[in-house]
């Protein structure tokens, strides 16, 4: 037997279920059967090998990366230190010596 949840505004216990809600028939109360420790995971960054990346460590280019706008080139073996992870398609922000600031994708570099 299943154990339903008490009511969060009047604790009744004598609560059901209605589709994809519980509803309290004594105040008449409606929630989510979703429990509210569901809440969706940060933002986890891996490298092209899985390793999971965090804020400070040094990466290792695995490709031959060219800098659109400019002749310059960031070679494989490139190692790059203390990393910032971001939100967004370029998930690295990184500061490379010889080149500059810029960001990376996750799939090109590995854990150093």
């Amino acid at each position: 037997m299943t154990t339903l949840p008490k009511c969060p505004s009047c604790s009744s216990e004598y609560t059901y279920e209605d589709g994809a809600l519980y509803v309290c028939p004594e105040c008449g109360n409606e929630w989510p059967q979703a429990a509210p420790e569901e809440t969706p995971a940060e933002n986890v960054v891996h490298d092209a090998f899985g390793n999971q990346l965090q804020d400070g460590d040094s990466v290792t280019v695995i490709k031959d990366l060219k800098i659109k706008g400019s002749s310059l080139v960031v070679k494989v073996g490139t190692k790059v230190r203390n990393i910032r992870l971001v939100d967004g398609d370029h998930d690295i922000d990184c500061k490379i010596d010889g080149i500059g600031a810029m960001q990376l994708k996750s799939e090109y570099v590995k854990k150093a």
